[in-house]
């Protein structure tokens, strides 16, 4: 046989090889693939070690020479532990649940590792994973048998807007916990809704979270009553901001506009940054004039009117008399707010009234809450309380035949009718802050028409990134 076909003839022999080995590769278990394809690389080596001289097709005179050499070949039990060493790693991502344990999170993350599991229980900064609230996304990596790498969670410090990202990372045999401040992203949303039971359907019907509804209610609640005075069809424009990380929503922010249609009347009101304000700014109708009057028109948040100021025949001493407040049915146990600024004047029991607050505000004007079921801790006779402040909680102590709030208006000691009396105003915006806001005001009116060129019932939401 020729040299030439000889190198034809080996090259056939290392080719039928080579797809005997690729259709073991490709119909067997993972461990066998392994064996196989380090086989594989093995026999083409081996093959590799007798070469063959090139040959010259175009010249009767070329001589062929054989060259062999000693090839230390690799062993194959260290191919194979060179492949099983190559660790993957996997990223698994989920959400918090309610009554979720470490177990069934790290279960649905894919984490089987015991040390891992102890580590979080026993560090007091790692334990953070447990207090996690429902929606809270996590992110642990691990290796392909299940030992845990990193574990990723964001954090909302209560009480605050500041964020936190906890990261618990593997080192070896140990771990180790550190927190670093959560880059944020501010958007600013606009949703759009239409009264056909209560508020917050309407607002859940528009996707709208439930701490933002709440903000409706005390924005315009010194003039609309949300229990009592929505009508069917009534509808609102609100624009406020969202917070966001790595495209999770964190949470909702402050309503920075909204405008709600009441029985045809329009209500609108746009937060306005003011450096003077001790909040830091405060809520204006678009005519510049404040919204925050000196009352809430309701010391609570959803209610109806049991029995108004007038003579009416009292429950208990069974005679006519005048009644000098307005009583508010509610369930035992429901927040009451003040419904202005002042300090408190009286905080305890007196005859008729069970637990009574008393606050005093500026000028001549005291308000009475009465029949309470217990305090607020931060009710006590002298202490400071501002607008909208949880004073104390709904009962039926005194004289009270069922749950309700007896509440008082008092015009120098005088009681009035706190639906109808006349409550001074707040001073509106004037000169360079007026024409400030203006501007804001004129953008916040582009928006909502822009909102409401469709129609209210099946508007779009419409998101816009902020600058």
């Amino acid at each position: 046989m020729s040299p030439k076909d000889k190198f034809i003839h080996l090259r056939s022999d290392v080719k039928l090889l080579f797809r005997l080995a690729v259709a073991r590769i490709t119909d067997s278990s993972r461990k066998t693939r392994i064996v196989s394809a380090s086989a594989a690389v093995l026999t083409l080596v081996a093959f590799g070690a007798a070469g063959v001289a090139p040959i010259a097709t175009d010249s009767d005179d070329v001589q062929v020479r054989a060259i062999s050499a000693e090839l230390a070949l690799p062993s194959l039990n260290e191919q194979i532990a060179k492949l099983e060493a190559q660790q993957q790693l996997y990223i698994a991502e989920d959400k918090m649940r309610a009554g979720d344990t470490l177990a069934t999170l790290l279960t649905r993350l894919g984490v089987d590792d015991d040390a891992a599991t102890s580590f979080i229980k026993s560090d007091s900064a790692a334990r953070a994973i447990l207090r996690l609230k429902p929606g809270t996304t996590v992110q642990a990596q691990t290796s392909n048998d299940g030992v845990l790498q990193t574990l990723r969670a964001t954090i909302a410090d209560s009480g605050s807007d500041a964020t936190r990202n906890l990261l618990i990372r593997r080192d070896g045999d140990k771990f180790s916990v550190s927190q670093e401040n959560a880059s944020i992203e501010r958007r600013v949303e606009m949703h759009t809704g239409v009264i056909r039971s209560s508020l917050f359907a309407a607002t859940d019907a528009a996707d709208i979270p439930d701490s933002v509804a709440s903000q409706i209610v005390a924005m315009f609640g010194t003039d609309i009553n949300f229990a009592s005075d929505l009508k069917r069809g009534d509808h609102f424009n609100v624009a406020y901001e969202t917070f966001w990380q790595n495209g999770q929503f964190l949470r909702a922010g402050r309503i920075l506009a909204g405008e709600f249609v009441n029985a045809g009347k329009p209500f609108q009101a746009v937060w306005f940054d003011d450096p003077s304000n001790a909040q830091g700014g405060g809520y204006y109708g678009f005519d510049g004039k404040s919204l925050k009057k000196a009352f809430l028109k309701s010391p609570l948040t959803f209610t109806r009117i049991s029995s108004g100021f007038s003579m009416r025949m009292h429950p208990i001493l069974g005679k006519w008399k005048k009644h000098t407040g307005v009583d508010f049915a509610a369930t035992i146990g429901t927040p009451i707010h003040a419904t202005a600024d002042g300090t408190i004047d009286f905080a305890g029991v007196e005859t008729g009234y069970g637990n009574v607050v008393i606050i005093k505000h500026d000028g001549k004007y005291s308000t009475v809450y009465a029949h309470m079921s217990r305090f607020a801790p931060t009710s006590r006779k002298g202490a400071k309380v501002s607008q909208g402040d949880v004073i104390g909680y709904v009962g039926m102590t005194g004289w009270a035949t069922g749950p309700h709030l007896h509440y008082e208006f008092r015009v120098d000691n005088q009681p009035r009718d706190p639906l109808s009396v006349v409550v001074p105003t707040v001073t509106p915006l004037a000169g360079a802050e007026l024409q400030r806001f203006r501007t804001v005001a004129a953008d916040i009116t582009h928006r909502f028409n822009l909102l409401s060129g469709s129609e209210i019932a099946t508007a779009p939401t419409a998101k816009l990134a902020s600058k």
